[in-house]
This record gives structure tokens, sequence and C-alpha cells, in this order.
């Protein structure tokens, strides 16, 4: 098959796809909106944010085919990024090209003070002047017991890109991207009938018993 590798911008052929040669390699979210190959301590606390369903984020780029006044693609995030209700992990500047090519997928280990809510999670590219640029996204609709701390798989789809020493990995999470997918409006009901929604208080935990953390599928260096 023929892939397309951005960063590079080249086209590849692979005989096979996922890549044998890929390693899944993890990036963990850290408090102070760190992000970082190195494993959570135990007492790390959770980082928080409210959702509320009537103030949902913007929908900004991204694998899209909506109305024209939503731009599909890599957009600058600088406005969703400044948001009360958008946690925003970065790592340090990477010493050496990275390749991704493989599905991104995300482990989110999240608490919420309602029936029911969505969480968000999105992989963004850092140049060298700061503009944070997203490259996938993902989005699990959950049922849950309020408080309840759940570990939940996040899909954020597949790419192939290669971010290059100096730029930083950034990823967000946050509970909407509206229009893209419907609001949740932490009640339970289904969205497309319900009239009542609720704010939601949602805890993202990083500590060495539930590491949250960004799964991607590195290519070695040759």
């Amino acid at each position: 098959m023929d892939i397309f590798v951005m960063g590079l911008n080249q086209w590849r052929h692979e005989p096979q796809w996922p890549r044998a040669r890929a390693r899944d390699t993890e990036f963990f979210l850290h408090p102070g909106g760190h992000l970082s190959t190195s494993a959570p301590a135990e007492n790390e606390a959770p980082s928080s944010y409210v959702y509320d369903p009537a103030d949902p984020v913007p929908t900004t780029g991204g694998a899209l085919i909506m109305a024209s006044d939503f731009r599909p693609g890599a957009l600058d995030q600088q406005a969703v990024e400044s948001r009360a209700d958008v946690l925003v992990f970065t790592s340090y500047p990477l010493s050496e090209n990275l390749e991704i090519t493989g599905r991104v997928t995300a482990t989110l280990f999240a608490a919420t003070d309602g029936p029911a809510t969505d969480w968000v999670v999105r992989l963004c590219e850092v140049d060298e002047r700061g503009i944070s640029l997203n490259i996938v996204d993902g989005i699990t609709r959950v049922t849950t017991e309020p408080g309840r701390a759940d570990e939940h798989e996040i899909d954020l789809w597949s790419t192939s890109i290669v971010i290059k020493a100096g730029h930083r990995l950034r990823v967000q999470v946050t509970s909407s991207n509206f229009p893209r997918w419907d609001r949740n409006l932490n009640t339970g009901e289904d969205p497309t009938v319900a009239i009542e929604h609720r704010v939601a208080r949602q805890k993202i935990f990083h500590d060495s018993a539930r590491p949250s953390r960004l799964i991607l599928p590195v290519i070695p260096a040759t």
C-alpha cells in the first residue's frame, strides 16, 4: 500500500499495514501539563476541569466533511487550548526526529460526578514558534457511577507523520468537540431527545496505579 508521510511530505510504499517495525511507545500524562515517557509516581495528583454542555469546545480542524464554516485538516489550536475545559499536556522538545506511523490510541483513567459523559483526546504537534497543530483525535461516550475512576481506551485513528527534532508533542483532554460530535448532556439520556443538561466536574488520573497515557506507533530510526 502507499501512504503519505506528513512532515517529510512524501509518498512511500509499504508492503504491510500496520508496519511490523512499529513499536508501541507510551507517553504519560503528568501534573502541571507535562507529557513524557517516564512513568508517573505513586502520589501524583489528578487534573480536573468543568465541562458545560451549554458551552462546548468548538470543532477546530480534524478529519472532517462538514459545512464550509468548519475547515478540515491541521489548524492552529490556540483558541481551543486556552479554554479552562481543555487539559493540555506537552513534552519537552524532541532531541531527534520521531516517526509515528500506524494506529494511535490513548488509555485514560477518568471520573465524572454524573451518570454519563464524553472523553475526547487529541494529539498535536507544537513547532518551534509554539504553534500547536492537531494530528489525530478520538472520543468515547461512557456511562458510569458518579465519582468512580474508570479505565477507557480511546481510538485516535491512524496517521503517518514525522515530528521534527526541536518540536514537541502535545495531548489535549476534554469532553466535547462540537458540532463534529454531538454534545453529551451528562444526564445519561439520549441527547437527541433530552431536554435537560447538567454541568460535569471531571477528573483525569495520572498516578502509578492509574497511568493515563498516549500510545504511539513509533518507527525506529534506521
